[in-house]
């Protein structure tokens, strides 16, 4: 029907097709709603009755050579109020997260329409029209598709494939804003289009928005949905364009007035001001990103802690922070993990794992390198000397004497210490190396129950420690202090 109203030039035959195509709008609408029952059909009503409104006003127009104003006027100006209304009803999110950059394109793109608005069809309507009234009205037009563009183009940018109702409904309003286009650029007197060619994309426009509400994903319209900040190469096409767009005034300049010339150069400042500020923003969001994919690089996602890479990468960073210092590398190593992991499963363990690097964490210093090695293994790595190693030691063996409470109850769990010292500038020491020392002193505090252990001891150390482990009168004041840490997991006394 369409096809045959582009090719015949009759009133009667374009004012049946315009009723037959409206009345199938409203019928496929009624049809949709009844089928797919969406819990708020309000957007569906409102783009009937726009429909209805707008072909009413389309049929005024076309009834006569000058129309019947202003009755065709006011129907098409409620049309616009009412898919305007729509629009801001299923653009209603439910979770904004990040949304003043759509916000920021969609209103880039429609200062963009609206600056070609202006000097292509509102300047020239200005001078073309007689009378006041008409020409307030023929210049509104235009406005009101700028901003129609601008929620459209917010809409497409937060859309989803699985929403392909609101794709439809999307292609219908940009039909219909080539209507009106149509229209504008006949009114400014820039172009002579046939009527018969400009009703071709209205009632394309009615018939796109009636097949829209025949597919299953019209009950989701009106819902409030989840908008996250996508597709942002698109916008940015968008906004090229409307800078494009922007860079033809100075073309077209030459005939346009001083009140034209002020407008467009406001328009054209907004626009200018608007790209620098997105383009502000995205480099602030890239750095946070950037920041983001460094922190998640070098740290260990569930303790917070460094990983292992950072770890080994932690004297050359601050070489200037260990040179002066002696150096001290402390692995920890938690007693009785697996066991705790295969009784009460993944989550009881990553949650132990946590908890165990909080408490690490509170007992050493501020600047002290903690790291999450792997698995229940942590390592501490701090500016000290040995003595000043050990008492740390201590204090960390100290934080485990409480029992952890977790999820599934209190869990005892003890802890292993491997202590391995050195110096950056006057031994050719890595981390690596000291790791490796510091966990083979850990398998020998482990071995023998010593809570922690030297590697320069543990390496020396003759075959008779093994009987000292077991019998504590042969240990000294400090060697008593670490078989207690041992051998009193279940202690409640407060931890140093």
């Amino acid at each position: 029907m369409i096809a045959v109203h582009a090719t015949v030039d009759s009133k009667l035959l374009s004012f049946l097709t315009l009723a037959t195509i409206l009345v199938g709008t409203v019928a496929m609408i009624g049809v949709g709603l009844r089928a797919y029952r969406p819990a708020r059909p309000l957007p569906w009503y409102l783009l009937c009755a726009s429909a209805v409104l707008s072909g009413a006003g389309a049929g005024l127009r076309n009834a006569s050579e000058r129309g019947l104003h202003p009755l065709d006027d006011v129907c098409t100006l409620l049309a616009y109020f009412a898919v305007g209304l729509a629009a801001l009803i299923w653009l209603r999110p439910r979770q904004v997260r990040s949304n003043y950059d759509l916000l920021l394109d969609s209103g880039l793109i429609g200062l963009g329409a609206l600056l070609a608005s202006w000097t292509f069809l509102i300047s020239p309507i200005l001078h073309n029209h007689d009378t006041t009234v008409n020409t307030i009205v023929a210049a509104t037009y235009p406005v009101l598709d700028a901003l129609l563009l601008t929620l459209i183009a917010h809409s497409v940018a937060t859309s989803t494939r699985s929403e392909s109702s609101l794709r439809f409904v999307h292609v219908g309003l940009i039909a219909a804003l080539l209507g009106d286009l149509g229209y504008s650029l006949n009114t400014a007197g820039a172009a002579t289009i046939g009527r018969e060619v400009m009703m071709v994309p209205l009632l394309a426009a009615y018939a796109i928005v009636g097949v829209s509400a025949l597919h299953p994903t019209m009950s989701g319209l009106g819902a409030p949905r989840r908008i996250h900040p996508h597709q942002s190469r698109q916008r940015a096409s968008f906004i090229a364009v409307a800078l494009i767009v922007a860079s033809l005034v100075p073309v077209v300049g030459s005939s346009l007035g001083t009140v034209d010339r002020v407008v467009v150069s406001s328009l054209f400042a907004l626009l200018l001001i608007g790209v620098l500020v997105r383009s502000e923003r995205a480099i602030v969001r890239s750095s946070r990103s950037e920041r983001r994919a460094q922190y998640q690089a070098d740290h260990d996602m569930l303790t917070g802690l460094l990983n292992r890479s950072a770890l080994l990468r932690a004297l050359n960073l601050n070489s200037e922070r260990w040179a002066e210092q002696p150096l001290c590398l402390l692995f920890i190593d938690l007693d009785g993990f697996k066991m705790v992991n295969d009784s009460y499963g993944h989550a009881v363990g990553d949650e132990l794992i946590a908890n165990a690097a909080s408490r690490i964490r509170r007992v050493v210093l501020r600047d002290d390198v903690v790291a999450r090695y792997g698995g229940d293994e942590f390592v501490v790595l701090s500016p000290l000397d040995r003595q000043a190693a050990a008492t740390l030691a201590e204090r960390l063996l100290g934080a485990f004497v409480r029992p952890f409470e977790l999820s599934a109850g209190e869990i005892p769990i003890t802890a292993s210490i491997g202590i391995a010292c050195g110096s950056p500038r006057s031994t050719e020491s890595t981390v690596y190396d000291l790791i490796r020392d510091a966990d083979s002193a850990m398998y020998h505090a482990k071995e023998y129950s010593l809570g922690y252990a030297f590697h320069d001891d543990a390496r020396h150390a003759p075959d008779s420690v093994r009987h000292m482990a077991n019998d504590p009168a042969r240990h000294g004041p400090n060697e008593s202090g670490r078989r207690i840490w041992r051998a009193s997991p279940r202690s409640t006394s407060t931890a140093v």
